[in-house]
């Protein structure tokens, strides 16, 4: 039986500093996770980036406020984002497919089962799933929290084996990963308690941050599946995860068994 892993990949980690996307580096993840394909693995991906996308493509010319600025650089940026995922997945021969979800779809009922059916009936048929949130009507308290916590559900509905949450940093240190002290926290058993490690603040580009991952991997891991935080701006991050993983910097939450 196929191995099933999602990945999330967040804004800090397909945003440049100057905002604009990373396509050097998004190529090299869709890379890596061809190459996980081969090793007969399936992935779905969730990626952000789109208000990213759409903040560079599109000039306004007058104010908008917060909820109008997603709605617009969103649905501009859904658009060349999964248009750039298409040609660069295309050059390995794998078709992609379009997941825009909101939260409401992970309620028990008709809309649960049939999104959960759709995801299926695409990984039978060899086609990568690509997800975000439907940011265009997804406002305010119909909001998720991030992209973490779609991906933690994602990985929930679809009995995931691993959920690995790409970030710009190794994982979950001792201390402020700038401070020369701070050692990376390898493992987490379940039901250890990590929060007096965790930086309250968010991340640049995205609305995560790592207390975000860290609430997300203590919800996936109590529900059995494996969590990994990692660094998606290293070089070869994912094949190294599957590789090389003892010399690999991450942290690993173990999914609590029966």
């Amino acid at each position: 039986m196929k191995k099933r892993v999602v990945i999330k990949i967040g804004s800090n980690v397909l945003t440049r500093q100057d905002g604009k996307l990373d396509v050097t580096r998004m190529s090299a993840l869709v890379d890596q996770v061809a190459w996980l394909r081969k090793q007969d693995i399936e992935v779905i991906l969730v990626s952000s980036g789109a208000v990213a996308c759409g903040r560079r493509e599109l000039i306004v010319d007058h104010s908008l406020d917060s909820v109008e600025q997603r709605q617009l650089f969103s649905a501009v940026g859904q658009v060349k984002l999964v248009g750039l995922y298409y040609d660069l997945f295309r050059e390995f021969g794998i078709h992609v497919g379009q997941v825009l979800t909101m939260k409401e779809n992970f309620e028990p009922g008709e809309q649960y089962r049939n999104q959960r059916a759709c995801m299926t009936v695409m990984l039978e048929n060899n086609v990568l799933p690509i997800v975000n949130e439907n940011d265009t009507v997804s406002v305010t308290e119909l909001m998720f929290t991030d992209n973490d916590e779609l991906s933690g559900l994602i990985a929930q509905m679809m009995k995931a084996d691993t959920l690995i949450l790409l970030s710009n940093i190794d994982g979950i240190f001792t201390t402020h990963p700038d401070d020369p002290a701070a050692e990376l926290i390898r493992e987490v058993a379940p039901g250890r308690d990590l929060s007096e490690y965790i930086q309250p603040e968010k991340s640049a580009f995205g609305r995560g941050g790592m207390h975000s991952k860290y609430t997300t991997a203590c919800k996936v891991s109590q529900s059995g599946i494996r969590v990994i935080i990692a660094n998606g701006e290293r070089e070869n991050i994912l094949t190294d995860l599957t590789e090389r993983p003892d010399t690999t910097p991450h942290t690993e939450f173990l999914p609590k068994t029966e």
